[in-house]
């Protein structure tokens, strides 16, 4: 039986999914494919290569996109992710999605073509990067000649790789919607904005999945502070362990 295993996005909350999957893998759960979108795809790219739960999360807690965030001239966007790409080349051997240890893909938007591509093969640090890059927040990425930005904007949830490939589909959201009372700045509102937009995209997707897991609490952590990556990480880890999970009737 083949289990696939989508992370959406969700900016630091994507920590959650770390817990996650470190509690699926204590109940014999243990992805053959996992399909990954911005935060998502960080975490896959990490997991795919061969890294634990807890070591991917020593790796990367206390930084959040805005830390990887250079603010430059906006053309295109208002700040730069470019030493994200450094800090996986640094520490993922392996530079191509098709030579990583699990398969691996990563959902990125096609702003040329308006349209969602699942990478299988390719360059891991720049296709993570434009996976990654919230349209105005953060500048898209040029591939091959077209911009590439966050396939969050299409496919927030990205199943749609697996449905031919696997006999059990787990989706994991990190991007619940809650109320906010008040914007402090202009980079709160770009990604609130963001965020209300690909809500309808996760739930379409969810009556396809053999398991929908949304950690609950989710909503207390702001997708552009990593200062918690810890609670984030706990707050997915105890959510996941405490549901009573039968995938092999």
């Amino acid at each position: 039986m083949k289990i696939g295993i989508a992370l959406g996005g969700g900016g630091a909350r994507g920590f959650a999914h770390l817990g996650v999957l470190k509690a699926l893998e204590e109940k014999g759960i243990r992805p053959d494919i996992i399909s990954g979108v911005s935060a998502g795809a960080v975490i896959g790219a990490f997991i795919a290569s061969g890294y634990t739960s807890e070591k991917t999360l020593k790796i990367l807690k206390n930084k959040s996109l805005m830390a990887y965030s250079k603010l430059h001239y906006p053309k295109y966007g208002l700040f730069s992710l470019d030493s994200l790409k450094g800090d996986i080349q640094k520490h993922i051997k392996t530079n191509r999605i098709e030579n990583l240890q699990i398969p691996l893909f990563i959902a990125v938007s096609n702003l040329n073509d308006g349209r969602v591509e699942y990478i299988k093969e390719g360059d891991l640090s720049t296709y993570i990067l434009a996976s990654a890059s919230i349209p105005v927040l953060f500048a898209p990425v040029m591939i091959d000649g077209k911009m590439y930005s966050d396939g969050g904007l299409f496919d927030n949830l990205p199943i749609s790789p697996l449905l031919q490939k696997c006999d059990v589909i787990i989706a994991v959201n990190v991007s619940p919607v809650q109320k906010i009372e008040k914007f402090d700045n202009l980079v709160q509102v770009a990604s609130r904005t963001f965020q209300l937009g690909v809500h309808s995209n996760i739930i379409r997707h969810k009556e396809k999945c053999s398991l929908f897991i949304e950690p609950t609490g989710l909503r207390e952590f702001e997708i552009l502070n990593g200062n918690h990556a810890e609670d984030i990480f706990e707050l997915g880890y105890n959510y996941t362990k405490n549901l009573e999970i039968n995938l092999f009737d």
